[in-house]
């Protein structure tokens, strides 16, 4: 009988061991699945929108309690946990008014009468996703999927099944059709046979640029379509005239946010030279007051890194970058505490070629890069095989506008910090993935786009 556990970060105890599922157990979920959506597909959109409006009502009944799962399991600071149910729910808000009119068959001009686009659901989708954001990730795919008429279920992160085993206990209490969503807490060898099953429609992953490597190979070996959202290296990008407050400011949440662990933090903070020295200045400050701690704490901004492999990781990074010349401004070593700690960290002077640059670092550390000019900024922020966001801040509006179409990302904020939001689409070009989450473009990744083309009755 093999067991994962779950380990909290902040102390390094076990919190609790969960036998993982046999082929038995899966072939059930995978045939209970298949039943129920084929029931699914057919039951009107304005009942199943009504699914979507329970979940986000059971979600903020219990957001404390969800909340405190995820930040015993992987560390968020209890605030950021609680937004990131309350997210959810807004999510679910979303796609329940909107999801009917992103659906709605679009009529096509022709010589034909009443020929339309209709979007028709796709089958039973498998939902990988990761750890840093337990329940996030799931339900901005599982809302969109689910009112289109599709089945879920979710191979969630091994180090999060208390996370895991909690979404789907809000599944089941918003009343979703029994089969219809499941979780599997199964061995990641496991995986490759579940994508190949004839009752996998198609594959959603959230993860590393290697894992989604290979989850992409095998989807498109069993011809399953895929949405892949990869890691992130994203650019920050501060020009001369910038309101450098706020720069420095909204920076600080961008890199530090979930304590630095997201494909979507800002990474690389590329700095015109006429304005460097005062942001590493102002970024700097800012950062070292950051206050690290238990992440139950309701001030705490800094707490552990999820696992103690990914903190040696990114201290590796740090090193190596330093010792190809980076200049360290702040942090640097692992906290001498229990739990996996590593402070805000500030590294300056950093150069196309160094680790700090080229790798994706997901944790607390900020890689700051001078660049003589926009021009050469945004040469800089192109430099990466990644492609997910990038920020933009200049006081002109226009050259904003020019220099953001120049920018190789899936989104570019020009003036704020790069997130996820259901009213826009989410994803990557490059190693940072292919598809789309969220929006319209989200809603429509899962479904079938069928053309119907009614001729003149004869």
């Amino acid at each position: 009988m093999t067991t994962i556990t779950s380990i909290n970060p902040t102390t390094g105890e076990p919190i609790r061991s969960f036998v993982l599922q046999d082929d038995a157990a899966i072939e059930t979920a995978l045939a209970a699945a298949a039943t129920a959506q084929k029931s699914w597909r057919n039951v009107p959109i304005a009942e199943r929108v009504k699914l979507l409006m329970r979940i986000a009502v059971v979600l903020r009944q219990d957001k404390a309690r969800y909340a405190e799962i995820i930040t015993r399991e992987m560390g968020k600071p209890i605030v950021e946990a609680e937004a990131e149910i309350e997210k959810c729910a807004f999510n679910c808000d979303f796609y329940a008014e909107h999801g009917p009119i992103y659906l709605a068959d679009e009529p096509v001009a022709s010589n034909a009468t009443e020929s339309v686009i209709a979007f028709e659901p796709l089958g039973v989708v498998l939902a990988i996703m990761p750890w840093n954001y337990p329940f996030w990730q799931y339900f901005r795919f599982a809302a969109p999927a689910l009112v289109a008429g599709n089945g879920a279920i979710l191979k969630h992160a091994n180090n999060v099944p208390e996370s895991a085993l909690a979404v789907q206990e809000v599944m089941d209490k918003a009343g979703a059709p029994a089969g219809l969503t499941a979780t599997l807490l199964i061995d990641n060898a496991k995986v490759a046979g579940i994508i190949a099953d004839n009752r996998i429609a198609a594959i959603t992953l959230t993860g590393s640029t290697e894992v989604g490597s290979i989850v992409a190979a095998q989807a498109g070996k069993a011809l399953k379509k895929q949405v892949l959202e990869l890691g992130g290296s994203d650019p920050f990008l501060v020009l001369a005239d910038a309101d450098l407050e706020a720069a420095a400011e909204t920076a600080i949440k961008a890199r530090y946010v979930n304590v630095g662990q997201s494909c979507v933090n800002a990474k690389r903070f590329i700095v015109e030279d006429a304005v460097a020295d005062r942001f590493v200045q102002l970024f700097v400050q800012k950062a070292a007051a950051l206050k690290v701690g238990d992440p139950m704490q309701r001030d705490t901004k800094i707490g552990p890194m999820a696992r103690a492999n990914l903190l040696a990781t990114l201290h590796g990074q740090v090193e190596r970058s330093v010792a190809q010349g980076a200049v360290l401004k702040l942090g640097g070593q692992p906290l001498k505490r229990e739990g996996c700690y590593y402070p805000p960290t500030v590294l300056d002077h950093v150069r196309p070629g160094m680790v700090a640059f080229v790798e994706e670092t997901f944790g607390p550390v900020a890689a700051i890069i001078r660049a003589r000019d926009a021009d050469e900024a945004v040469a800089m922020a192109n430099d990466s095989e990644y492609g997910l966001g990038a920020a933009l801040w200049t006081g002109d509006a226009v050259r904003a506008r020019r220099l953001a179409s120049q920018i190789e990302a899936g989104a570019v904020f020009i003036n704020g910090m790069t997130a996820s939001d259901p009213r826009y689409p989410f994803g990557g070009i490059k190693r940072s993935g292919y598809g789309r989450e969220l929006g319209v473009y989200g809603i429509r990744e899962f479904v079938n786009i069928k053309t119907i083309w009614i001729g003149p009755a004869k």
